[in-house]
């Protein structure tokens, strides 16, 4: 697994290809049928890009709309297995509807779909690894879905400016201080997809508990679960706060941060601050993810656990 993010920026090299596009249709707002890892590129799309009109579905079926307002997006289909149940489920309730849609898989259930009922696909390379860890070759492929060449173009620079073995060091080194810690990730409610994509690392990867929440809503909320006494003492020493930073957050969330990393050291909570840095949010978003990505690695690693596979996952689907 190691392997895969030391050369993780070859992925923003990846050109997908549009098949059957004359069966394309572009459009200006997008559904996007995903779960798990196959779910985050949207997110990390639309973090950079908040006017972007994207509605993420992460269930059966379709959202609850209209058939009239469903004919207005463009509908994307997305696993990287390409045999997600429940976005198969929302593939064939689009194409009995005869909504504009659009496949994004390796292969599976979802490639034989398109191919048989002649729809638009883009199949990515399968080299065997997780999704969790293929957001590059997803995010490539879903803006050429969404015929987003600017900001395609601009994702493509991270082939020559980041590097996946420049983050080892310190994740490794959180890691270390996360042993026997519960991580809890906090960030603004702009960055809620880096928060999110900590967490699902720490729970794939790392095969540990780990949670995450945004300011300003946990300031009215959660927090008051921190606030020790001895009695509750014992609930509360296992977690480690994650703090993701942001300049470029409001000055009140970034005010918030200080007072609530205040509080919680007061109370002898474990605070870590990252910040994110680089010349665009593209940059900030892989950057930081990365670390993440060693940080649960390394963390799977001091407990002896095995990192890439999933094994709950495929019980579940088993008994499913």
């Amino acid at each position: 697994m190691k392997q895969v993010f030391i050369e993780f920026q070859k992925q923003f090299e990846y050109n997908p290809i549009i098949e059957n596009k004359k069966k394309y249709k572009s459009a200006k707002k997008f559904i996007v049928l995903g779960m798990g890892g196959s779910a985050q590129a949207q997110g990390i799309i639309n973090s950079v890009v908040p006017a972007l009109n994207i509605h993420t579905h992460k269930d059966y079926g379709l959202p609850v709309m209209s058939d009239k307002k469903l004919k207005e997006y463009l509908i994307i289909a997305n696993s990287y297995s390409g045999n997600t149940e429940e976005v198969l489920d929302g593939l064939k309730i689009a194409y009995k509807k005869k909504l504009n849609i659009i496949v994004i898989a390796t292969g599976g259930k979802l490639i034989k779909f398109a191919k048989k009922n002649n729809l638009p696909y883009i199949q990515m390379p399968d080299f065997g690894i997780q999704p969790r860890s293929a957001l590059g070759f997803n995010c490539r492929a879903m803006l050429k879905a969404m015929n987003q060449i600017k900001l395609y173009k601009e994702l493509g620079g991270l082939a020559k400016t980041i590097k996946g073995k420049n983050y080892e060091a310190r994740g490794k080194k959180l890691a270390k201080t996360l042993k026997n810690k519960v991580p809890v990730i906090y960030t603004s409610t702009n960055n809620i997809i880096i928060a999110y994509l900590w967490k699902i690392k720490f729970n794939e990867t790392g095969k540990i508990p780990a949670f995450y929440n945004i300011f300003p809503e946990l300031n009215h909320n959660e927090m008051t679960g921190f606030d020790i006494k001895p009695i509750t003492k014992k609930l509360s020493q296992n977690f480690h706060f994650i703090f993701i930073r942001d300049d470029k957050d409001h000055k009140q969330i970034q005010k918030r941060m200080d007072v609530v990393t205040k509080l919680y050291k007061k109370r002898k909570l474990a605070v870590t601050n990252l910040k994110l840095t680089g010349k665009n949010k593209w940059f900030q978003i892989f950057a930081n993810t990365l670390i993440a990505d060693w940080a649960s690695y390394y963390t799977s690693q001091n407990y002896g656990l095995e990192s890439e596979q999933v094994p709950m996952v495929e019980d579940f689907k088993k008994l499913l």
